[in-house]
């Protein structure tokens, strides 16, 4: 049987031959030529051929120049033909061209528009034809349909041939119903509900709104991952035997919808045995326990294991050993259904940083970058000093990345730190328009450069004019001043602004100074001097000026000197939008340094933020604040108001605060109730929100909120009088400054102040 093949391949090969080219061998060539090409030039296809005028006529030769000439990818025939001339020999490579597609036409196709289609095109218009590129295409839009719910969508192919060497081609599409998955049945799950693991998947069933959320969409690389998620979620609960079946689709009877069969074995639950650590210790077992999230007895989690790794990586590698290795080992206990874990470390050599080399900074100098670098050259190698470094130069707000990488240095335990940064515009102009719930309607310019020369110099002058205020500010600092850890800076200011019962307006100017103890806290002291006019009071407020005196009730022009301190921990992941950590401030006030006004302030400051699920944000925040008097009356102006987009939403803005309701004449001589917002020397306000992303790339989100608190003199009664409030809203940072749209309805109205059904709160553009 062998023998019978061989000799018809050897058959076969002689007919091919003999009807390729019919010649006899050893024939001297006078002439080569091309026959049969329209588009591709003779010396393209000469180029590349063995054979020359003068070469003795071989068939290796010959079969050779063939194969090149196919190997060109223009040529769907190729024959070798000898012709006798008065000279001598010619040979003649007969080619035939493939033909050019012109045209791709698209018919049938609603759903998808034509230009994706083409983009999953393999087969490209004023390209050489391919069989094997346009069934590729096929697969690709069928897969297209397929992801957007059209599982049964056709494809049918047409090719027209305009001309010897060009066609087109059509594409007819039957897209069909759409049809989603109705059912995800997940077989032999005991130890969680289907609600609970349907919850962890990113494919979901169909419902009523699919046509928006796009659920119950089959896409096959995602059900895939969905396996793997599920497999995830049981090793993150203890279940370390589990298996996970790849997931079967099928199309229910009547062709209307998709079923999915997911096979699941659970095993037992496991949980944590005893924690040992073997190897090259630096610390005590004791304290590296400590530094550990999984804990004796608790259930078994990879996911936190995955972080322990991490935890102790970075021990190891604060202390200068870069190449520390965890490995952890694992011993299973099928009977007390414990797992014993064992870190085994090999420290490895300490090394030490050898260059840092910063790149992407046209702008900005380097010295600015460089001492935002937690790391320093010749130093020991820091874990987390690296990330210290990136967080510490995305907080700057300067530059759209930081990273950093390590590579290696001269020898074998130095490393090299590539901080690469690419930077964005830190400076703005901007004539605009915006509108505050507070201020009505404004009129605001400004020019702000956070990174003023490259230097990192805070530099702005601004102006903004609304119905109800007035504010200029000129403003320089310098957070390294003469490269000191010492921040410097001050500020010229001008404001004036109407309340319900006066007005007010202030001229004045502060130098500040600040001091970081470590990268979290800082401390900040600043002197102020304000010429402060109170003016246009309405007749209540006019009446207890007559009838009080100045000092509580002021009008005409006055002035404070006062000097201000604080400090603040931030351990915030990103400063300008955080999504984990704190911020606590404390903060103090004292006027009495020279000038009129003499108060003490005193003001305490938490937020609180923490990741609850994917991408929704959590914060709390809460701030008390007291006001006390130094020899004098606190003036009226200086003391607590809340309500507001700021503080309390729902409530008019100043408006929570102690009230005095006076009887006072009109011009006409009639007596009215006139109420006067008197100020509270002590507030507690604070709030819950959540934050969803709509739009991340936009920078647009969603927040629902709580809102509670009050403005109070007696402290016993400040639980009995705490307003509260809810309501929902949406952020946006916009190019022309921070937008706020927010709704806020009370839970426990005043009477003929607060609307029951609630309060919209807009602002937009930079308030200065």
């Amino acid at each position: 049987m062998p023998s019978f093949r061989k000799t018809t391949f050897a058959m076969l090969l002689a007919l091919i031959s003999c009807s390729t080219l019919a010649y006899a061998e050893g024939e001297k060539l006078v002439e080569i030529r091309v026959q049969g090409n329209r588009r591709i030039e003779s010396a393209t296809i000469l180029n590349v051929i063995k054979l020359h005028a003068g070469d003795t006529l071989q068939d290796e030769k010959t079969d050779a120049d063939i194969r090149a000439i196919y190997k060109l990818g223009h040529f769907r025939d190729v024959k070798a033909l000898k012709e006798e001339s008065d000279k001598g020999v010619v040979l003649v490579y007969s080619v035939q061209e493939k033909e050019i597609v012109r045209d791709i036409t698209f018919e049938g196709n609603k759903e998808i528009t034509t230009e994706k289609l083409k983009e999953a095109l393999e087969l490209k218009q004023n390209s050489v034809f391919s069989a094997k590129d346009l069934a590729k295409s096929v697969v690709k839009i069928k897969k297209l349909y397929g992801d957007e719910g059209y599982y049964l969508a056709d494809v049918q192919t047409q090719i027209k041939k305009n001309s010897p060497s060009e066609l087109s081609v059509t594409l007819r599409i039957v897209e069909g119903d759409k049809i989603l998955i109705k059912e995800i049945r997940l077989d032999g799950i005991k130890a969680f509900s289907d609600s609970k693991l349907k919850g962890v998947m990113e494919t979901k069933e169909k419902w009523f709104m699919s046509w928006l959320t796009g659920a119950g969409t089959y896409k096959e690389e995602v059900l895939k991952n969905d396996a793997l998620l599920l497999s995830d979620f049981y090793l993150n609960n203890g279940f370390v035997n589990i298996k996970v079946g790849e997931p079967i689709v099928k199309l229910n009877e009547t062709k209307t919808a998709l079923d999915v069969y997911i096979g699941i074995t659970e095993g037992e639950q496991y949980r944590i045995g005893a924690i040992g650590f073997k190897g090259e210790l630096l610390d005590p077992e004791a304290d590296l326990r400590k530094k550990l999230k999984s804990i004796p007895g608790e259930t078994f989690n990879r996911s936190l294991l995955r972080t322990d790794i991490g935890v102790l990586t970075d021990v190891y590698g604060d202390k200068g050993y870069a190449f520390a290795t965890i490995n952890p080992q694992t011993r299973q206990d099928n009977e007390k259904k414990t797992i014993d874990l064992t870190f085994d470390v090999e420290k490895g050599d300490l090394v030490y940083i050898e260059r840092i080399n910063i790149a992407g900074n046209p702008k900005t100098r380097d010295k600015v970058i460089r001492r935002e670098v937690r790391i320093t050259e010749s130093g020991l190698y820091s874990a987390t000093g690296l990330k210290r470094s990136k967080q510490n130069l995305m907080n700057l707000g300067f530059f759209e990345e930081a990273n950093i990488a390590t590579s290696k240095g001269s020898t074998s335990n130095k490393l090299n730190v590539s901080v690469d940064v690419k930077e964005k515009p830190s400076g703005t102009f901007s004539i605009g328009g915006g509108y505050s719930s507070l201020d009505g309607f404004i009129g605001q310019g400004s020019v702000q450069q956070a990174n003023f020369l490259g230097l990192g110099l805070k530099a702005n002058l601004s102006a903004s004019l609304g119905g109800k205020s007035k504010t200029y500010a000129l403003g320089l600092t310098d957070p390294y001043f003469m490269d000191t850890k010492w921040t410097l800076g001050g500020d010229l200011y001008r404001s004036e602004r109407d309340y319900t019962d006066y007005s007010r307006r202030l001229i004045g100017g502060d130098i500040k100074a600040g001091y970081p103890i470590n990268d979290f806290v800082g401390t900040f002291l600043m002197y102020k001097f304000e010429i402060k006019d109170i003016y246009n009071p309405d007749t209540a407020y006019q009446s207890l000026h007559d009838t009080v005196g100045n000092d509580t009730y002021p009008l005409g022009t006055t002035t404070t000197s006062s000097i201000y301190s604080s400090i603040t921990h931030n351990n915030t992941d990103y400063r300008i939008d955080p999504s984990t950590g704190m911020i606590n401030s404390f903060s103090l006030e004292y006027a009495g340094l020279g000038g009129d006004n003499k108060y003490v302030r005193l003001i305490t400051d938490h937020t609180y933020f923490q990741p609850i699920y994917k991408r929704l944000i959590a914060s709390t925040k809460l701030t008390l604040g007291y006001i006390g008097e130094v020899g004098q009356p606190i003036p009226i102006d200086e003391k607590f108001y809340l309500g507001g987009i700021y503080s309390l939403r729902g409530y008019r803005t100043r408006t929570v605060s102690p009230t005095n309701t006076l009887l006072v004449k009109d011009n006409y001589g009639s007596q009215t109730n006139q109420q006067l917002y008197m100020g509270g020397n002590k507030e507690a306000f604070g709030n819950v929100e959540i934050t969803l992303p709509l739009l991340p790339e936009a920078g647009l989100k969603g927040v629902v909120f709580f809102d509670y608190g009050n403005s109070f003199n007696d402290v016993s009664k400040v639980f009995d009088t705490m307003l509260m409030s809810y309501g929902w809203g949406i952020r946006w940072a916009s190019p022309i400054g921070p937008l706020r749209l927010e709704y806020g309805i009370p839970i426990n109205p005043r009477n003929s102040i607060d609307s029951t059904n609630g309060k919209l709160e807009f602002s937009i553009g930079s308030m200065f």
